[in-house]
């Protein structure tokens, strides 16, 4: 995923402590096990994870859970992610390549390393939102600037409070809480918590990982 900046916010790498890596590691295996069902979507929907925005075009869609996504921002419980990520392969099947934790908005980078250590994972959030009004006018969403860059929405051109009121619009300074995805797919410690959409190389693994030591 090519991070726009002006619409995210990460949190920053911390030296590792003792027992971070022990910490992550627990955590990954303990999601290893929990996705096992879910490699096939239909248990996903029957456990009631629903689709982000199934039919805009997206390098990973995310499958999630309302109540588990809520549940999750008060506790962390590495059992339960409040959304799996899948990439779709065609028009009738998704593949199982991660999963997503959430935290609250203003959760302190103590709170996000007590969840998963900042020396392993990167955590971030989705900042600056500008969305037009009326909210449903599909003419204002697709309004772009002399560039052909939209401006509105998660990497639209508008990323200030000031450029929004003068574009008729709502702005929002954080949107959603924190979050931090988590390829367990991947064959390398490093990709399991790769910043990027999806690791290549997890897109490719049909397996577990071997464990990091």
């Amino acid at each position: 995923m090519h991070m726009d900046m002006n619409h995210m916010r990460m949190t920053a790498h911390q030296p590792a402590a003792p027992g971070d890596s022990a910490r992550a590691a627990q955590v990954l295996a303990t999601l290893r096990t929990s996705l096992g069902p879910y490699q096939d979507y239909h248990r996903a929907l029957a456990d009631g994870y629903r689709i982000f925005l199934p039919k805009v075009p997206q390098t990973v869609y995310h499958f999630t859970n309302r109540a588990i996504a809520r549940a999750g921002v008060e506790t962390f419980d590495p059992a339960h992610p409040g959304s799996l990520l899948y990439q779709k392969i065609n028009d009738s099947t998704y593949k199982l390549v991660g999963a997503m934790y959430i935290a609250a908005k203003n959760a302190t980078p103590d709170d996000l390393n007590a969840r998963l250590p900042l020396s392993v994972a990167t955590w971030h959030a989705h900042t600056n939102f500008c969305i037009p009004k009326p909210l449903y006018s599909k003419a204002r969403w697709a309004q772009k600037d002399s560039t052909g860059k939209r401006l509105f929405g998660f990497h639209g051109a508008i990323a200030s409070a000031e450029a929004c009121e003068a574009a008729n619009g709502r702005f929002y300074p954080q949107v959603f809480g924190w979050m931090v995805h988590v390829y367990p797919f991947a064959p390398t410690w490093n990709e399991v918590w790769a910043t990027d959409e999806v690791p290549a190389s997890a897109a490719g693994m049909t397996g577990m990982p071997m464990p990091h030591t």
